[in-house]
């Protein structure tokens, strides 16, 4: 759904950077998971960015460090590559001609983030078990990179990664609503996003949102801000759809994660006159909101930069932690 929103005029550095060029947006899933609550909407101008378009080096590396969750049968890998199976946004849809992205492909079910080496962190109605884990693929680097490039339908194969474990999940009602995934191998060429760790956004607070959405490549989005805090989660004006469910939200002062994009507005409405369907448009305080849980909900299981620095240590070849205690004389247990 669009929304005419007035971008909020203070911006962090990556904000300021990209308002340069354009604002920011997004849209909803291909072969969603399951039926689950969706955030389906675009609040203001349709602000959503390809990569290619984005200015900021801090944006950039930002949205370089999330991922788009394939299912594993629209993935196949072979000789160093992995094929993605795809299909047109536009017919999909039904869409009208001059909707934006029409010409694109989608593929991806649900968007996630790397909060850690080897942890993706999505929405918990993207991945309901362990066995719906097992059966998806943590994709990074399905995007459109250079001025008027087509969807990507490969990536190179170290750019996919597998569920080793489901780490943890919640999913209430109109509450809380997070997935952690543990990867197969740590994830190589793409660093570990910020997160909150120091309690809820305040009302007025100016948000990004980095997904996919309707499954799209990778698109930034912005000039959004929070509405209301809730009891695990807060409510925003941002540009999103169905495919942006577990995309990361971000202070656009900080840059930290404050949240993960899991529920909203319908994403389309029907025009009539021209046998299509359109994206919704509210205006800036209208409809619902999209709906965001709070990064405080699952936080304590995130671990700290700290805790992977440790627990690299304790698995690599040198001296085990008891020993360096037993060495130093330390008598705690």
């Amino acid at each position: 759904m669009i929304v005419r929103r007035v971008v909020p005029a203070v911006f962090s550095l990556a904000l300021a950077a990209f308002a340069a060029t354009r604002s920011f947006a997004q849209q909803t899933p291909v072969n969603p998971q399951a039926n689950g609550p969706r955030p389906d909407v675009i609040y203001g101008d349709d602000d959503r960015l390809d990569m290619w378009a984005v200015q900021s080096p801090a944006l950039k590396a930002m949205a370089g460090s999330t991922v788009g969750l394939f299912q594993s049968g629209s993935v196949s890998i072979k000789d160093g590559q992995a094929a993605l199976s795809v299909e047109s946004y536009g017919q999909s849809y039904g869409l009208c001609q001059d909707e934006p992205f029409r010409d694109q492909s989608a593929g991806a079910f649900c968007s996630g983030s790397l909060v850690a080496p080897d942890i993706i962190m999505t929405a918990g109605h993207c991945i309901r078990s362990e066995s719906a884990c097992t059966g998806t693929k943590f994709v990074f680097g399905f995007s459109i990179n250079s001025k008027g490039g087509a969807t990507p339908t490969s990536v190179p194969a170290s750019e996919v990664y597998s569920c080793a474990k489901l780490i943890g999940r919640e999913e209430v009602g109109t509450g809380a609503d997070w997935a952690l995934v543990k990867l197969d191998r740590p994830v190589a060429g793409h660093s570990p996003l910020k997160v909150n760790r120091g309690g809820n956004p305040a009302k007025g607070t100016p948000l990004i949102v980095i997904g996919h959405p309707a499954g799209l490549p990778t698109k930034v989005a912005g000039g959004a801000s929070v509405r209301e805090v809730k009891s695990g989660y807060f409510t925003a004006n941002l540009d999103t759809y169905g495919g942006n469910s577990g995309s990361a939200v971000f202070n656009a002062r900080t840059g930290q994660i404050e949240g993960i994009l899991v529920r909203g507005e319908n994403d389309f409405v029907y025009d009539s006159a021209n046998s299509c369907r359109r994206s919704n448009v509210c205006t800036n305080e209208g409809c619902r909101g999209e709906d965001v849980t709070t990064i405080s909900s699952l936080v304590g299981s995130i671990p700290t930069a700290a805790a992977e620095a440790l627990r690299a240590y304790t698995q690599s070849s040198g001296p085990s932690l008891n020993t360096l205690k037993g060495m130093a004389g330390d008598s705690s247990r």
